[in-house]
């Protein structure tokens, strides 16, 4: 009996239009993507960036963790010995398109040479554009070196 007046006076039906009306009124919590933006952690990864000293040479030393430690096996590295006995990289590639973004290759990294930084707002339209060479890596890390720096001060209490 309880069940055939369920039925019959739609109880279900006016349960969710009750649902529907009290959720109508209500402010809505949809961002504006390109005009509003959720703020980020310091500790977000995304895009690969390769840092400089102050005196402007780089800081990879071709140790290679990053690329024994990758999962995704998306870093390739070459080593060259130079003149005065220290190692520098002569190619340092990252495929994006492997890449899983876990942190490795920055937690591996005895000179923090190989950041991940907060932009997420790249895009490829084919898979090569996202295959960044080592100057293409050294050209980000220039541009958004202040940004690294400020999140590195903010992460070593984690580290």
């Amino acid at each position: 009996m309880k069940k055939f007046f369920k039925t019959y006076f739609l109880v279900e039906l006016l349960k969710g239009m009750a649902l529907t009306w009290r959720v109508l009124f209500t402010p809505k919590v949809t961002l504006r993507y390109p005009e509003e933006k959720t703020p980020l952690s310091p500790r977000f990864r995304a895009l690969h960036a390769l840092r400089r000293y102050p005196n402007g040479e780089e800081r990879c030393i071709g140790c290679k963790l990053c690329e024994a430690v990758c999962p995704a096996l998306a870093i390739t590295i070459d080593v060259k010995e130079r003149d005065d006995g220290t190692r520098r990289t002569t190619r340092y590639d990252i495929d994006l398109t492997k890449c899983i973004f876990c942190g490795f290759c920055e937690e591996a990294c005895p000179v923090d040479a190989i950041v991940e930084t907060p932009i997420h707002e790249y895009h490829g339209e084919e898979r090569g554009d996202l295959f960044y060479t080592k100057e293409m890596l050294l050209a980000i890390g220039e541009k958004y070196e202040p940004i690294l720096a400020k999140d590195r001060e903010t992460d070593h209490i984690y580290r």
